[in-house]
């Protein structure tokens, strides 16, 4: 058996008291509503059927851990559910949101340090008070950099008023993971749980085709950006991206090929078939790829070595590297035991 400590960096936790803080809040029910609207009545009462047991794993540690060693998992990057981003809420109750949520991570890793590293969350509608967390996250309370959306109400990651957040996490080391909360195709997916099976890879997609159209990653290039379910569509279709940047002259606005650049992001493994990962493997290189799950959700996967296992013409070498070695590296933990600075 490899000695390699196997990551699971995409895995998440539910916070109660940053529930509790916005239980009432105009801002939460509108919220909930969107999502209700987006996703369809169907999906709306299955989930709800769902929630009990997800609300178990989301916020109890010995079932999380169970859960863990069922799956083969040593240790786990944990990130808030995207449901508590809550980018609506406005100034004061956007920094008391998030330092409930950075706390709530934070002491769920210090509970089991040894099985657990986290990542915060950030108030990104609010970007000077964003990079103020993210240091704060980092530099503070130990977590390893943030979790947020592929736009923020509306705004695009490639505004430029995010670039005060980007020059942080870059000068920090800190993984921005790129997860979406909510599609902006809106009710043409609303049914069939497309909201998710097309929306988050689509939202995806777009999100990092604006890092590299948009000249985020030629601004900041040690900027560490963790793409989830396997970065969507575009790293599949990245030719396309390649065409365009040739043939017109307002898609030429990055420095390199767009296909480049997914070779400067991470992304992880959570595309469900052994013949999908390994086309990832083969856009994106070996190193770029890490295991992710997407604890403790329906659309996760459950047994993620076992994918792996499945992908065809990987060594032991690049098995090992996409089950623990990349995620070591990426986060600066040393690869035999987890801790920081290895």
């Amino acid at each position: 058996m490899s000695p390699t400590r196997t990551y699971d960096l995409h895995a998440h936790c539910l916070v109660p008291s940053v529930q509790a803080l916005v239980a009432e809040q105009d801002g939460f029910r509108a919220e909930q509503a969107l999502q209700a609207r987006q996703m369809g009545a169907a999906s709306m009462e299955h989930t709800q059927g769902l929630f009990p047991t997800w609300m178990q794993r989301l916020t109890d540690l010995d079932t999380r851990l169970a859960l863990m060693d069922e799956m083969g998992v040593d240790v786990e990057v944990v990130s808030v559910s995207p449901t508590q981003y809550h980018y609506w809420a406005e100034l004061d109750l956007a920094e008391e949101i998030v330092r409930l949520a950075n706390d709530g991570v934070a002491e769920l890793v210090a509970r089991m340090p040894a099985r657990l590293q986290g990542l915060g969350t950030v108030a990104l509608q609010h970007p000077q008070l964003a990079t103020r967390q993210l240091e704060a996250a980092v530099e503070e309370q130990g977590l390893r950099g943030a979790v947020i959306s592929s736009a923020i109400n509306g705004v695009d990651l490639s505004d430029a008023a995010f670039d005060p957040f980007w020059a942080a996490a870059e000068r920090l080391g800190g993984v921005v993971f790129i997860h979406p909360f909510g599609c902006s195709l809106d009710e043409r997916i609303d049914r069939w749980y497309l909201a998710n099976i097309v929306g988050q890879p689509a939202e995806t997609a777009v999100a990092l085709s604006h890092l590299i159209f948009g000249g985020v990653l030629d601004r900041f290039p040690s900027l560490k950006v963790l793409a989830a379910h396997g970065g969507g569509y575009l790293p599949l279709y990245a030719g396309r991206s390649d065409h365009g940047y040739a043939v017109r002259p307002e898609s030429h606005t990055c420095a390199r090929l767009p296909s480049e650049y997914l070779r400067r992001m991470w992304f992880d493994s959570v595309v469900h078939s052994p013949d999908v990962l390994r086309r990832l493997v083969d856009a994106v290189g070996v190193s770029q790829v890490v295991l992710g799950t997407d604890y403790p959700f329906d659309m996760g996967v459950d047994d993620p070595l076992a994918l792996l296992d499945a992908v065809s013409a990987l060594t032991s070498d690049e098995r090992d590297a996409i089950a623990g070695t990349n995620a070591a590296r990426l986060l600066g933990l040393d690869e035999a035991t987890g801790s920081v600075g290895g």
